[in-house]
């Protein structure tokens, strides 16, 4: 098994069930890394939960409509399973971590756990490669690179990444999640991608959304862009801002 496919990997005990971590504007995908730091206390206690048991928590998007449950606002069906693969304990009961998506999961139900947080019954969606597309597949990888080399901005660093993955082994799938996370795409083009667990179709309509103009990233200045921060999560949990404050992790490579 490789790297890749073990730390992406469910437990072998995992009934589906998930913690649920709402915010707005967010999208993980599988193969993707997002750093996230958690101090409202319900998330605290979700997130310890999750570091003494399976280290899983599902983030999901909330929904800009009104419909749902009174005091459970509404979220997208599909949602991405994440694994911490690094905590770290700051001051005031804050956390920094880094959440890798693993799964996308369709929600069955939410239940009533008798938590402080929302669980659901998730139906976990595997990718599907269809053996009719199997021919067809290597073309359809290249064409996916080639579109995404014409967005992203011409540093070094971007270039290099574009040409590791051109030259590297990693599969359409994981190719299609990491682009689909990284690049500005809206909140409903990215949940439509992570509904569809159809390797070939997914990874169409990326190049589609690539090709539409959708995607409007700045010129290169010649400097490279500055880290992405931690999503800060706000005392109601329905807003994430930046906190230009820390600066870490550093930038992730997009392999």
């Amino acid at each position: 098994m490789s790297d890749l496919e073990d730390l992406t990997r469910l437990p072998d005990d995992f009934d589906g069930h998930v913690r649920l971590f709402p915010l707005p504007s967010l999208v993980l995908f599988p193969h993707a890394v997002q750093p996230l730091h958690i101090f409202e206390p319900r998330y605290c206690e979700m997130l310890s939960e999750a570091l003494a048991t399976d280290e899983l928590i599902a983030m999901a998007t909330l929904r800009n409509d009104e419909s749902g449950t009174v005091g459970q606002p509404p979220i997208a069906s599909t949602v991405c399973i994440g694994k911490i693969v690094s905590h770290v304990p700051c001051d005031d009961e804050r956390h920094n971590i880094l959440l890798v998506g693993i799964k996308r999961a369709k929600i069955a139900t939410e239940v009533d756990a008798k938590r402080c947080f929302r669980i659901a019954k998730s139906n976990v969606l595997d990718d599907l490669y269809p053996p009719a597309g199997k021919s067809q597949r290597s073309q359809l990888r290249a064409d996916l690179l080639g579109a995404f080399g014409e967005v992203i901005p011409a540093t070094k660093s971007a270039k290099q990444e574009l040409s590791e993955l051109l030259t590297g082994s990693m599969g359409l799938g994981p190719i299609t999640d990491i682009i689909s996370h990284t690049l500005p795409l809206t909140v409903s083009m990215k949940l439509r991608l992570l509904a569809e667990h159809n390797v070939d179709t997914r990874a169409k309509q990326l190049i589609r959304f690539l090709k539409s103009g959708a995607v409007e990233l700045p010129q290169a200045s010649g400097k490279e862009s500055n880290p992405q921060p931690f999503e800060t999560v706000g005392q109601d949990a329905t807003e994430a801002t930046e906190d230009g404050g820390q600066q870490f992790p550093p930038p992730f490579s997009l392999n």
